[in-house]
C-alpha cells in the first residue's frame, strides 16, 4: 500500500459521515442490486465519508470469481437539502480481494527458451543493445575508390524500382557483388560491420553480465571446481574484445558444453583435473635361439647332503666292489 493511499484512507476515517447520507442504507442497497446480478449483494459492511455530504456504503459481494470484492454505492445530497440521491455504484476490491497480477508488456515477460521453431522475435528500432552498422548510404566523393561500388548499388536499386520490387540495402550490396579490395565496403565486411545493425557497447556489457551470472566464478559449480577454465584445454576463446574474459566450452561431458563461459568458471571436467596415469608396460621378452643353456635337475647342496647320509653304505659298497675286483681282477690285470 502506497503512502498516498494510506493518507487518503486516514482522511476518510477521520471525517464524520453526513447523518442523512449515512442513514440511506436501503437507497444504496437498491442501487447496488440494480447494478449487480440478482442475489449477489450481501450484507452491509460500513459507510465511509468521501467528502462533505458524500458517503459510500459498502456491501458484501457474492459474485463468482470475485473473492474479497465489495459493492460500493455512493450517495449524496445538496447543501441544505433533505433528499439523498444515488451518485454511482461500482464493484471494488476489498483489503483481502483476489486481484489479477499487474500487466507486464510481452517484451518484459519473454524469457530465454520461450522462442520456438517458426517464432519471430521483433526488435525495436531504438533497441539499446544494437547500433547502426555500415549501411553504405554515405555518398563518397566522386573520385573515391568506393564510387564504383555505390554506383553498382544504385543501379540495383533503380532496377528494383522499375520492376516494382522493394529491396533492402543488404540485398542491394549483394546484387552489386563483392566489394572492391581496399574499399570501405571491403574493410567493413572484414571487420564484421557489413550489417544493418551490430551489437552496441550496452548490449555487449549486458551479454557479459548475463554470461557471468550463469557461468561465472560465483556459481556453485565453479566454487567446487579444481581449476578455472582459463587453464582448461577444452576452452575455445572468443574473438574480439570478449576474448580476454570469455570462451566456449568444448567438453561434451561438461554441463557447460557449447555454452559461453567465463574464464573464471570451472567444473569437474577440467582437462587437467584428474589425469589418468598410463599403465606400466612389461619388458619385451628376451629370446635367444643361437645357443643352448644347461639346466640342472637337482640342487647341488641337496645332492651332497644325501651322499653324506649314505656314506657307510657307500663305503661298504665300494669295498665290496674292490674285493670283487680283486677276485675278478685277473681279466682286468690281463688288460
Amino acid at each position: 500500500m502506497s503512502a498516498a493511499t494510506r493518507n487518503q484512507r486516514s482522511r476518510r476515517s477521520s471525517r464524520t459521515p453526513d447523518r442523512l447520507c449515512a442513514e440511506a442504507v436501503e437507497l444504496a442497497r437498491e442501487g447496488a442490486e440494480e447494478a449487480a446480478r440478482p442475489g449477489t449483494v450481501g450484507d452491509w459492511i460500513e459507510a465511509v465519508a468521501e467528502g462533505d455530504r458524500v458517503v459510500t456504503h459498502f456491501f458484501e459481494s457474492h459474485e463468482p470469481g470475485y473473492r474479497g470484492w465489495r459493492w460500493a454505492a455512493t450517495v449524496t445530497r445538496a447543501s441544505r437539502a433533505k433528499v439523498v440521491t444515488l451518485d454511482e455504484t461500482v464493484l471494488l476490491p476489498g483489503p483481502d480481494a483476489l486481484l489479477a497480477p499487474e500487466w507486464v508488456p510481452w517484451s518484459e515477460r519473454l524469457r530465454p527458451g520461450d522462442l520456438g521453431p517458426g517464432d519471430l522475435l521483433p526488435t525495436e528500432a531504438d533497441d539499446l543493445r544494437l547500433e547502426p552498422g555500415y549501411t553504405g548510404e554515405d555518398t563518397p566523393p566522386p573520385n573515391s575508390v568506393v564510387s564504383e561500388e555505390v554506383h553498382l548499388m544504385e543501379e540495383a536499386g533503380e532496377l528494383a524500382e522499375e520492376e516494382d520490387v522493394e529491396i533492402s540495402p543488404g540485398f542491394a550490396r549483394a546484387q552489386a557483388g563483392p566489394p572492391e579490395r581496399g574499399s570501405i565496403g571491403a574493410v567493413a565486411e572484414e571487420l564484421g560491420m557489413a550489417r544493418a545493425r551490430v551489437l552496441s557497447r550496452y548490449g555487449l556489457h549486458e551479454a557479459a553480465d548475463r554470461w557471468e551470472e550463469t557461468h561465472g566464478p560465483k556459481t556453485p559449480m565453479a566454487q567446487a571446481a579444481p581449476a578455472s577454465c582459463a587453464t582448461c584445454g577444452f576452452l575455445m576463446p572468443l574473438s574480439g574484445s570478449l576474448r580476454q574474459a570469455f570462451g566456449v566450452c568444448a567438453n561434451e561431458y561438461s554441463p557447460a558444453d557449447g555454452r559461453v563461459v567465463s574464464l573464471s568458471f570451472g567444473c569437474g571436467g577440467h582437462s587437467e583435473a584428474a589425469v589418468m596415469p598410463k599403465p606400466p608396460q612389461p619388458p619385451p621378452p628376451v629370446i635367444d635361439e643361437t645357443r643352448a643353456e644347461p639346466m640342472q635337475l637337482h640342487d647341488k647342496q641337496s645332492a651332497g647332503e644325501s651322499a653324506g647320509a649314505d656314506g657307510s653304505a657307500g663305503g661298504s659298497a665300494e669295498g665290496g666292489a674292490s674285493q670283487a675286483g680283486g677276485v675278478q681282477g685277473e681279466p682286468a690285470g690281463a688288460e
